[in-house]
């Protein structure tokens, strides 16, 4: 008897590490290795469901030749879901999944000091030019955009349309409880002139609250404070409800939302993600703007979540605590909720003379073709007001030995380069559509090849370089050649100016805690 208990403990033992695995592959767990192991206590978490978190993962961007690929063409993404969700993963002493990591949305956590736009577009353009820490060869080249940080008061209506998720999955106390804490922190941010209905999703959909003015304050957290979890899912029914309920209170000139709080543990139509994808592409149509925000853990479902939010002109955040929640929906709340600008593209052209290879460092899942830049029909990402996004390109200067620079072509072996803008390192040029536009602007920035040393660049560019370093080494990048987490967080530190709120500290502490 006692040998068929201790097959049936060691059965049970690895079929869970099967489970756990099987999310995840680079997230491993120890195995249990000898007899002793298995006939000691089982610990209690062992009986707990198997972690069913799911990412999409993503290949890294090579390194182009610019006389092969002239042009990178991106959409801006000032997501920030993956650096909050890599920061629970170490908090929790957890190995980070490669997967979850996306290291433009670990950039874009982070506030910048880039200078307010003085002329006619919603934001200015900010570039700089330096050495690459991690390849001696390299440089990189930063691009920042700052949105226009527009007060409060003149700041046009808002029709916020809430979809929670009251599903059996949300009964756990960093989900319906935290998401209602939550609510508090932004329902003190509206005014009078704004509207707040609330629909809810679990078996079936339904409308909570109706349309209700800003200054109802009590009344909308009560209708929050009054949600329970329990049920299925279903969130096309529910989604389906809220863009029906934000078309039909839409505010011409305004701002009209639809606000998804869940877990992402749910499913539309048959086949799920495709007709999600469908469905939300259909919705970004009516003008009506998308926040996704994401909770809990164990089931977490970051790649539905990330559908919603690059389909259907949106972002997406990832709340792990009511901190968190301070910082998104209250301090930030004009930059999450209010966008200046949507669809704006990013399209940047190297000069050959200069540059011997490019790549740039994320937006795997943003990029685009070279002829989607012009084209007005093609989704990109959407800014807000006062909000700040950051694009890094790591580049291989001409006449520099690299390992990284992509292979001689037999037949093509030069092209004739321009010799006519010797000083210039790239073109760049963003394309963006007003919030209720359909036409682009487009607006054409020249990039001086001038480097500056990375000791005297700015206390901004050595961070921003940090925070990329720490990302490339989480997802084990085969384009670093040194990971030393003491040299990222010595750079970090001499980026530490510009900290009023303490992430940039707090980040240290991440890179500290990773081995």
């Amino acid at each position: 008897m006692r040998n068929l208990n201790f097959f049936m403990m060691a059965f049970l033992v690895l079929t869970i590490f099967s489970c756990k695995k099987a999310y995840a592959p680079d997230q491993s767990s120890e195995v249990v290795d000898s007899a002793a192991a298995v006939t000691d206590a089982i610990p209690e978490e062992m009986y707990l469901e198997p972690n069913t978190e799911s990412y999409v993962g993503l290949e890294e961007n090579p390194f182009e030749s610019p006389l092969k690929e002239p042009l990178s063409t991106f959409s801006i993404d000032v997501d920030n879901a993956s650096y909050t969700n890599i920061r629970r993963f170490i908090n929790e002493g957890q190995k980070v999944p490669k997967d979850a990591v996306r290291v433009e949305e670990m950039i874009n956590f982070f506030k910048y000091k880039y200078p307010q736009p003085d002329g006619q577009h919603p934001f200015s353009i900010n570039t700089e030019y330096s050495d690459c820490p991690w390849n001696k060869n390299s440089r990189l080249l930063k691009i920042g955009l700052q949105g226009k940080n527009i007060p409060m008061a003149n700041l046009p209506a808002t029709n916020l349309v809430f979809l929670v998720d009251v599903s059996g999955s949300m009964d756990e106390q960093n989900k319906l409880p935290l998401l209602k804490e939550s609510m508090k922190v932004l329902v003190k941010e509206l005014r009078s002139i704004d509207k707040v209905s609330i629909v809810v999703y679990a078996g079936s959909a339904g409308v909570v609250l109706e349309p209700t003015s800003g200054d109802n304050k009590d009344e909308i957290m009560h209708a929050f404070d009054d949600l329970h979890a329990g049920g299925s899912t279903a969130g096309g029914e529910g989604i389906e409800l809220a863009y029906k309920l934000a078309q039909q209170n839409f505010i011409k000139e305004g701002n009209n939302r639809v606000v998804i709080a869940t877990d992402g543990d749910f499913n539309v139509g048959a086949s799920s993600d495709d007709d999600m994808l469908k469905l939300i592409e259909q919705k970004r149509e009516s003008g009506v703007f998308l926040t996704v925000l994401g909770f809990g853990m164990g089931n977490y479902k970051d790649s539905k979540m990330e559908i919603l939010a690059d389909k259907g002109n949106g972002n997406y955040a990832y709340i792990d605590n009511i901190q968190e929640a301070n910082r998104f929906l209250g301090k930030e709340f004009k930059g999450s909720m209010f966008a200046i600008a949507k669809d704006v593209k990013i399209q940047i052209e190297f000069n050959p003379n200069h540059v011997q290879a490019y790549r740039l460092i994320g937006y795997e899942n943003r990029k685009l073709n070279a002829e989607d830049f012009k084209n007005d029909k093609i989704d990109a990402g959407e800014l807000g007001s006062g909000h700040s996004v950051t694009a890094l390109y790591e580049i291989v200067p001409v006449g520099v030995e690299s390992d990284y620079v992509p292979s001689d072509l037999k037949y093509t072996k030069t092209q004739k380069v321009a010799e006519n803008h010797s000083d210039e390192l790239a073109t760049v040029k963003f394309r963006y559509k007003k919030p209720d536009g359909n036409k682009s602007i487009e607006i054409v920035n020249v990039i001086a090849d001038n480097k500056t040393d990375l000791e005297k660049s700015s206390a901004d560019f050595k961070f921003t370089t940090a925070v990329s370093w720490f990302g490339l080494k989480l997802i084990d990048s085969k384009y670093i050649a040194s990971s030393s987490s003491s040299e990222i967080k010595k750079l970090a530190k001499a980026g530490l100016s510009n900290d009023e709120d303490g992430y940039r500290s707090e980040f240290v502490r991440l890179v500290d805690a990773v081995n």
